[in-house]
């Protein structure tokens, strides 16, 4: 078995809690030989823990390693555009956490370029490899009539979860300009994906660059891309929106928010006619908690409900085996930078409307 060599760009809680971990696990394909972050407590730190030799404060210079064949993105979504380009220029497959960038053009100069370099670009849509998920699609593509269609994702903020059941090195010693720079880069890539907009709006399009991209992504494999969106609104500065997408003989409500409460409530729903398929995330925070399909039908005298758990195993790790066998089998992800266009395309039409 080949085993590939992993140089990693941010260091953050993504990295510490839910892929150094995957890839601790999966030994055989993976070995993390670099890591690269602006701050040199994480860097040190999580080098240290998971004793990585190789350590850089440019991603230029990681990405240009010939001991790393495999690079994954998770430092802030402002520069994740600039480190894919950079590392498929080098040669090398590229694992992006979402968003995979923040403009069409970026996912463009992407697609070009991966397709040029004949690499594997996969966006970290994690939750559309779970079992139960990939189950779900195949219900739904057996179903005689759809008749409506849920998505709905409303949770605490990361941290009421994160603070009690992880310890997470944080880099406190981050200049306070590379901070500005970072949150100037990102407003500056949202004007040009939007336009000026009042900042509810600019809100909205990072939340659903975010926690949202997750839904749409998972409601498009799960139900196909929508003939359009027929509603969108925000509301609370841009930390609660709800949408319709029209599917011609059905519509999918879409609903998400972050509130207060230290808890993960995310679902996505398709009723038929005689039966209504649920697929139940829980927080990735908490690794290994089950991924669950619930599937209600009618029987003789009532309805019965069925609970799925397919397999044991984190989301995450699922992911990274089917990023394994992508590059080795030379195929392209279902989580691809094309796919991932698609999702900036939606997002654009639900700025539209809630304008």
């Amino acid at each position: 078995m080949k085993q590939f060599r992993v140089g990693i760009v941010g260091c953050g809680e993504a990295a510490q809690i839910l892929h150094l971990p995957s890839l601790y696990q999966l030994a055989d394909q993976f070995a993390v030989t670099a890591l690269c972050d602006v701050s040199p407590v994480v860097m040190g730190g999580v080098g240290d823990h998971w004793q990585v030799p190789k350590r850089f404060a440019d991603y230029h210079e990681l990405v240009q390693q010939d001991d790393v064949d495999v690079v994954l993105i998770a430092n802030p979504n402002a520069y994740h555009a600039d480190v894919t380009l950079a590392a498929v220029e080098a040669g090398k497959h590229v694992l992006v956490e979402k968003p995979m960038c923040i403009t069409l053009r970026e996912a463009d100069a992407i697609i070009a370029a991966r397709q040029k370099a004949n690499v594997v670009v996969q966006v970290g849509y994690m939750r559309r490899y779970a079992p139960a998920f990939v189950r779900a699609c195949e219900l739904v593509r057996q179903m005689e009539k759809i008749c409506l269609a849920r998505v709905h994702d409303v949770i605490g903020h990361n941290a009421l979860i994160i603070e009690p059941t992880s310890r997470v090195i944080r880099g406190t010693d981050i200049p306070k300009d590379v901070l500005a720079e970072a949150s100037a880069i990102q407003n500056r890539l949202i004007v040009e994906a939007i336009g000026d907009a009042p900042a509810p709006i600019k809100s909205a399009y990072s939340l659903l660059l975010g926690l949202s991209s997750h839904d749409i992504s998972a409601m498009r494999e799960l139900l196909g891309m929508p003939n359009g969106v027929l509603y969108a609104a925000q509301r609370q500065g841009g930390l609660y929106l709800s949408a319709a997408f029209d599917y011609g003989s059905y519509v999918c409500q879409f609903e998400t928010g972050v509130d207060d409460l230290p808890r993960f409530d995310a679902s996505l729903e398709v009723y038929g006619s005689d039966q209504v398929l649920r697929v139940v995330y829980d927080t990735p925070y908490v690794r290994n908690l089950p991924i669950r399909l619930v599937v209600t039908r009618a029987n003789e005298h009532g309805v019965t409900e069925q609970h799925e758990h397919p397999s044991w195993g984190d989301a995450f790790l699922i992911e990274w085996q089917a990023f394994y066998d992508n590059i080795v089998n030379h195929q392209d992800p279902k989580t691809s930078a094309e796919d991932f266009r698609q999702d900036l395309v939606l997002f654009q039409q639900m700025i539209e409307r809630m304008r």
